[in-house]
């Protein structure tokens, strides 16, 4: 299962909710690319896909489809604000390692 921190789902919430027309909720993936081999993709949709896993988070629905889930299986996501900048940060305990930029990684 994948974790949403509370300041995660609060800022997807903020920004979902800026959106017109309002989608139905946040897509969690894992694609291929990146200099590490995986990259972590999130993006708002309108509906789920028919294999995919829906979460909710406190009325925040979350899709992830049954590849990612391979990978995705005990991360947790969170929103993180500090000097060098803002975002989403994946601790996801499968990667083996992870590039110098953060935003890719290995299994």
């Amino acid at each position: 299962m994948i974790q949403l921190t509370e300041t995660a789902i609060t800022k997807v919430k903020e920004i979902l909710d800026s959106q017109e027309p309002k989608p139905a909720g946040l897509r969690i993936s894992v694609v291929g690319g990146g200099c590490s081999g995986f990259s972590y993709s999130m993006a708002f949709e309108n509906a789920p896909n028919m294999l995919d896993k829906t979460y909710n988070y406190e009325g925040l629905k979350v899709y992830v489809d049954q590849a990612s889930l391979l990978y995705l299986e005990g991360a947790q996501v969170d929103y993180v604000e500090s000097l060098e900048g803002s975002g989403f940060k994946f601790n996801n305990p499968q990667t083996k390692s992870t590039c110098g930029c953060g935003s890719s990684f290995s299994v």
